[in-house]
């Protein structure tokens, strides 16, 4: 039985005697409740405005020793990837990885294409996803879903993540509802449980987005800041000035100033000064632009530890270090996918009866070659050695009959 599945069991013996300090076996009491939720009480996260001071508060209550709280942390976290340049960033980190071809295969480092294949689903591709994104969010819990069969193949139906809002890793648990204390959760590193569901990063973890965020709230708040400052100064304001007291006069005077457009306006009586202090520097919006692209920056140096492959570069030279810098990252990340793989997930679908026992992933870096890399490395081989010409008729399924001879060319096949 599926973890979420023995939630919902659990969850339906608690709600068959009292929910919420309700009675259901009373008729009174089922009317109060308009809406039961039989599986785990999913909170729609409201859009808060978050500060430095929210996200410290938060951070100290995920760290409680007695009764860690990460809900308040996950709804900045949320708040943070509505930041397009973080997200650019994540993205580029996670798709350099996805992109990676794989193989399974044997003690003897020969591939098994068919153990392959059944790994070459959507599944498996929301597996690692899922798996990347504990980089950023820290601790995640995967579920894998029921094993369906496909084409007289095996594959899991799907799989999801536990909501981070009611895992509680430090403890092992899972909590019914946000907000409820560890010690009336549900363990899932016993039983059954454990055989369904695959923890990813420390429990302890909370993250790259930890650090992330400060530059994501002060962007945002720069942000609103140079659009206050545009409001104000980017475009002219209308003054009209009257002598009349009557309130009709007046009325019809502020009617007309607002439907003449979008720009700000006023109405004021006769002899009334208006004076608006604006900075004396020709240049106060790089005030904001120059702390926007800071904060920038930084995120780039936080998540690709470099700048130059999502930002501008200056020159070649710098680009190719940075790239360099960029492919350890994306490097590391794909050690991880492989290192869960082999010691979570492939032992787990063997106990779910996955024909793949003695088997193992591993990344087909031959095949992530750029074009002018294959063409050169084949080059290479055809001019110093004897190439079985199999080789390219199942690379290019090309049907090669036989060597063609040419004057003063070195030949393909012998």
């Amino acid at each position: 039985m599926a973890f979420i599945d023995s939630m919902i069991f659990w969850r339906k013996k608690e709600t068959s005697r009292t929910l919420g300090g309700y009675n259901l076996a009373k008729a009174s009491d089922i009317k109060k409740i308009k809406k039961l939720t039989v599986e785990l009480d999913l909170m729609t996260q409201s859009l808060t405005k978050s500060d430095i001071q929210d996200w410290r508060n938060a951070w100290q209550v995920a760290i409680s020793v007695e009764n860690p709280q990460r809900s308040a942390l996950y709804r900045i976290y949320t708040d943070a990837m509505v930041d397009l340049h973080l997200s650019g960033c994540i993205g580029q980190r996670m798709g350099f990885v996805k992109k990676k071809s794989f193989k399974l295969v044997g003690c003897d480092g020969k591939e098994n294409k068919e153990a392959t294949q059944l790994f070459e689903s959507r599944w498996f591709k929301d597996f690692v996803s899922l798996a990347l994104e504990s980089v950023y969010w820290g601790h995640t819990l995967i579920e894998l879903g029921e094993i369906i069969v496909v084409d007289g193949k095996m594959r899991y139906k799907d799989v999801k993540p536990v909501p981070r809002h009611h895992v509680i890793p430090e403890y092992g648990v899972v909590v019914p509802r946000q907000g409820d204390d560890w010690m009336q959760g549900i363990s899932y590193r016993e039983g059954n449980m454990a055989n369904w569901c695959i923890e990813v990063g420390g429990s302890h973890s909370l993250g790259l987005l930890l650090k992330l965020c400060p530059q994501t709230i002060a962007k945002k708040n720069m942000e609103a800041f140079w659009n206050q400052w545009g409001e104000m100064f980017g475009m002219p304001i209308r003054i009209g000035k009257t002598t009349s007291r009557d309130e009709k006069d007046i009325r019809k005077m502020e009617n007309m100033l607002d439907k003449m457009g979008a720009f700000s306006w006023g109405l004021f009586p006769e002899g009334t000064e208006i004076e608006i202090k604006e900075t004396t520097r020709g240049d106060a919006f790089n005030v904001y632009d120059r702390r926007i692209e800071r904060a920038n920056s930084e995120m780039s140096k936080g998540v690709n530890n470099q700048t130059m492959t999502i930002d501008n570069g200056s020159s070649l030279s710098q680009s190719q270090v940075h790239l360099e810098v960029f492919g350890d990252v994306v490097d590391s990340d794909a050690d991880m996918i492989r290192d869960l793989v082999n010691d979570e997930l492939i032992p787990r679908m063997i106990s779910h009866g996955f024909p793949i026992k003695g088997l193992r992933l591993d990344w087909d870096e031959n095949i992530d070659y750029t074009p002018e890399q294959q063409v050169a490395i084949e080059t290479m081989l055809i001019n110093n050695f004897e190439v079985d010409h199999k080789y390219f008729i199942e690379k290019y399924n090309i049907p090669l009959l036989q060597k063609k001879p040419q004057e003063n060319k070195p030949l393909f096949f012998d």
